[in-house]
């Protein structure tokens, strides 16, 4: 008996005792190897310099209120990330997690307009399929139907336009360039019907993670939707939350699609779970316009830019550079790609395998010729998750990678410290919960 209110009322999970680089270890002593984590481990589960970190900040300042004081690790923390930024971003925001990054960007993207003269600015166009937090404001951008139905009432007035979803939704006979323009131009179409005066910016992931599983935008997309926002002066923010810090190969994932955002949002991998902490990087342009202007972002928490995360962060971010961790997280996400599609690329029920880097995405179907979707009334991807459990492999399955209810997949996201007898693991593992519930 306890007092825990977890996220499934009805399920009875193991306790989580122990960790062992890409293993956690529950508390009668079974290994679970960790693919799972929502794409948090990149540095698995014992990095000794990260505790060691955590450990040396505590005993000098737990907690200094940013209303007051700055930190030693926040500061050094926010060069480091800007060194290695893309484009003109040049001020970092810290906060608790992912959610607060998203909803911390929409804020601002509201504020530099006012402090610019343009409060007609009001309305965020984000994609369906989408995810960007579980905030209101956050679940508002986000286009997880299944996430947003029973809000839904009290959710910000926002509208969505289609991701950019080759293998679901390019019709047969289309090139890959020219249906990765037709969906980009949906965005210009949605800035002239709603009023280019009135639009403030678009939100989207490189790779969209929990709510597609791992699906990269067609090369040339990006570009088009960085020259769209150019074009009639809207704010482009992406939500690097999942899929950022050397997940799909690169520090920060936009670079492999050559843009710059000009708000980008990171977390998860950014304290790698040693500590809660996200992060809202933006360009000194919007900046200025706050400090020049009314020289306050109305906008906080108690705990942001807590010093023991940032001493974490700091330590997990000079792991990833230093060892070229997002580079080795490339090499071996290509070594995993072709082990899944030489065991099940020619499974009858699985249609697509993709992604970048150590993020990569398992789409189940009930035909693989015609991409038709199980039965929802089947919990494919529910019953794939107790089956990897069962065999010591923690997967993320979701449902609804179609529309919010039909569509199930597998996203993958071990450590990015995984070696390659592992890789063979994971995938025998996986390979055995598949068959267990097809």
């Amino acid at each position: 008996m306890n007092h825990v209110f977890p996220r499934h009322t009805k399920s009875e999970l193991p306790i989580a005792a122990g960790g062992d680089g890409c293993y956690l270890i529950d508390s009668t002593g079974r290994r679970y190897l960790d693919c799972g984590d929502a794409a948090v481990s990149c540095l698995g589960h014992s990095n000794a310099a990260v505790v060691k970190a955590v450990q040396d900040q505590v005993a000098q300042i737990a907690f200094a209120h940013t209303g007051f004081m700055t930190s030693e690790p926040a500061e050094a923390l926010a060069d480091l990330l800007i060194e290695h930024a893309p484009g003109d971003l040049d001020r970092v925001y810290f906060v608790s997690g992912g959610s607060e990054a998203t909803e911390a960007a929409i804020k601002l993207a509201r504020q530099y307009y006012l402090e610019t003269g343009q409060p007609e600015r009001r309305h965020v166009i984000a994609r369906r399929q989408s995810y960007h937090g579980n905030t209101l404001g956050a679940l508002s951008a986000g286009g997880n139907e299944w996430r947003r139905a029973q809000f839904a009432p009290m959710l910000i007035e926002m509208t969505h336009i289609a991701p950019c979803y080759e293998y679901a939704e390019k019709p047969e006979g289309e090139s890959s360039f020219d249906y990765c323009q037709r969906v980009a131009n949906e965005l210009e179409a949605e800035i002239l019907r709603l009023g280019p005066e009135t639009v403030m910016a678009f939100m989207a992931e490189p790779v969209v993670g929990a709510t597609l599983g791992a699906v990269a935008a067609v090369d040339g997309y990006f570009k088009r939707i960085r020259d769209i926002c150019d074009q009639y002066g809207v704010l482009l923010i992406l939500d690097e939350v999942m899929c950022g810090m050397g997940r799909t190969g690169h520090l920060f994932a936009c670079d492999h699609d050559g843009v710059a955002p000009d708000i980008l949002c990171i977390a998860k991998g950014l304290g790698a779970g040693y500590q809660p902490i996200g992060a809202m990087l933006c360009s000194d342009r919007i900046y200025d316009a706050i400090r020049d202007g009314s020289g306050f972002f109305q906008h906080g928490h108690t705990y942001i830019g807590h010093p023991v995360a940032t001493a974490a962060a700091l330590a997990v971010v000079q792991e990833l550079t230093t060892r070229d961790l997002s580079a080795r997280a490339g090499v071996m996400g290509d070594r995993l790609q072709s082990m899944l599609e030489s065991r099940f690329g020619q499974h009858p029920n699985i249609g697509d395998i993709r992604g970048r880097g150590l993020f990569r995405g398992i789409e189940l179907v009930s035909d693989r010729d015609t991409k038709t979707p199980f039965d929802p009334s089947r919990g494919v991807a529910g019953k794939i998750k107790k089956a990897a459990m069962s065999e010591g492999l923690i997967c993320y399955p979701m449902s609804g990678s179609r529309d919010g209810r039909n569509g199930d997949h597998i996203l993958l996201a071990p450590p990015f410290i995984i070696e390659e007898g592992q890789l063979v693991e994971l995938v025998d593992k996986l390979d055995r919960a598949i068959s267990t519930v097809i």
